[in-house]
């Protein structure tokens, strides 16, 4: 068989409002202590493999992470602020039922067309994925047959194993991404297969 390139796909520890429930979106946000062992818990996991790169989005949630990953691995981590988090502008730092308050019927029209809402100010899951895939191919294509890392977000990670899966963006929310989770997908010259998706390692 060919040889391919292996992603692990990891989305950020818990974050510090996430009892708040509110969306983030590019909202620079810390993790807890819990997402600090959560990231620790993936290094573990991650230990004996011979890693090639540590990657992540520009966002400390991320950062965070990444850091802790690539220290293990004696290597520096690169950001790249492509891969960061869908852009909700005035919907950041709002709960469900505040953004209901301030733009009423918004998160209906959303659900009703996932891949290509428009977010007031920001950007669509389509738009988003636009940014992604082009910034994870230039990575992917620099690593070739190697294994690299990549710390990422919720609906980043999504979009990364829909475009895999051939999943259309619509239905991305149909993929759970928790916390600290660890997705691995192999990367073949002509497809990619996904081994393992929302694992667990905490």
């Amino acid at each position: 068989m060919d040889t391919y390139t292996r992603l692990y796909l990891i989305r950020h520890g818990q974050v510090t409002n996430f009892s708040e429930r509110t969306y983030n979106g590019q909202k620079d946000v810390d993790i807890t202590e819990l997402g600090i062992s959560q990231m620790e818990a993936v290094a573990v996991r991650l230990k004996n493999e011979n890693l090639a790169g540590v990657y992540c989005s520009d966002l400390i949630r991320a950062t965070r992470g990444a850091e802790i990953i690539a220290a293990k691995h004696d290597l520096v981590h690169r950001v790249y602020p492509a891969l960061s988090e869908l852009d909700i502008k005035l919907w950041e730092g709002l709960t469900a039922n505040e953004i209901e308050g301030e733009f009423p019927g918004a998160l209906d029209e959303w659900r009703k067309k996932i891949a290509d809402y428009k977010i007031p100010g920001g950007e669509s899951i389509r738009d988003m994925s636009g940014r992604v895939i082009p910034a994870l191919k230039e990575i992917l294509g620099a690593n070739r047959g190697k294994r690299i890392v990549l710390v990422a977000h919720g609906a980043v990670n999504r979009v990364i194993l829909a475009d895999v899966i051939k999943l259309d963006l619509n239905n991305i929310y149909s993929i759970e991404q928790d916390y600290g989770c660890l997705n691995i997908i192999d990367y073949f010259p002509e497809f990619a297969v996904v081994k393992l998706m929302n694992g667990q390692t905490f």
